[in-house]
């Protein structure tokens, strides 16, 4: 045993190597509980939208590419019509 200044002992084992490979296991351990299970920023918004789809949270969009369509056809018709 050591004696400190302070009045604590220190008890000097042999098992000072397992200690060691007891203390990164438990670092390991806890390494581990604070992990992420995504890699990457897109795998988590990828997971965290397609949960949000299956809520219902993103209702129906409306689709305007028929009516954009619809618009340009008829312009375009009244185009040529004035100038025929």
């Amino acid at each position: 045993m050591r004696a400190l200044p302070c009045g604590m002992t220190i008890a000097s084992s042999h098992d000072s190597q397992s200690d060691l490979i007891a203390l990164e296991a438990t670092v390991a351990s806890a390494r581990a509980g604070f992990a992420c299970m995504f890699s990457t920023s897109d795998e988590y918004e990828n997971a965290l939208i397609t949960a949000r789809r299956a809520e219902g949270r993103y209702g129906a969009a409306f689709d305007w590419q028929p009516v954009v369509l619809g618009g340009c056809t008829l312009l375009l018709l009244g185009v040529l019509a004035t100038f025929l």
